[in-house]
């Protein structure tokens, strides 16, 4: 049973990771159910292979929809092209922030080199903005999603 609360304390600490950005939220969710299910051994397991193919089909899901999103916004494929890969270097630059930082501020820069006003490519930015919201609410529904699971499987086992 006291393993139980330091297993809800960890999830509780990956839930605010998915909403801050600050650090990985679904990594350390996955991380605490992997090890209750060491713990508990059995259908434990199934339960983590259940919520961590949540935590996996969200983290896929949250991009996607993400880039239908800045698609619909008429945001250049080669503008999120461009802010893809400095979020990415952002990443390393300044780990977990770094990644929507790097992307948003790229949209801007980008846009504003194509030749845009300061209105269109603010215009981009705010979509890009958006877009990462979006990704924001999918992660935090994924992870939401995998306590749920995991409340679900310490009842039933």
């Amino acid at each position: 049973m006291p393993q139980d609360l330091l297993i809800a304390l960890v999830l509780i600490i990956g839930l605010i990771g998915s909403m801050i950005q600050i650090y990985p939220g679904p990594v350390i969710i996955a991380g605490a159910i992997g090890v209750w299910a060491g713990l508990e051994g059995g259908h434990a397991w199934t339960i983590f292979a259940i919520a961590a193919l949540a935590l996996i089909l969200t983290g896929v899901l949250k991009y996607v929809w993400a880039g239908r999103y800045l698609a619909r916004g008429s945001v250049p494929g080669f503008t999120i092209v461009c802010g893809l890969l400095v979020g990415a270097i952002g990443f390393f630059v300044l780990p977990v922030i770094g990644l929507p930082l790097g992307f948003v501020l790229a949209v801007y820069v980008v846009e504003r080199l194509r030749g845009n006003d300061h209105a269109h490519a603010w215009s981009a930015t705010v979509i890009a903005l958006k877009a990462t919201g979006v990704t924001i609410i999918v992660e935090l529904s994924g992870s939401l999603l995998a306590c749920g699971i995991w409340v679900i499987g310490l009842i039933v086992t």
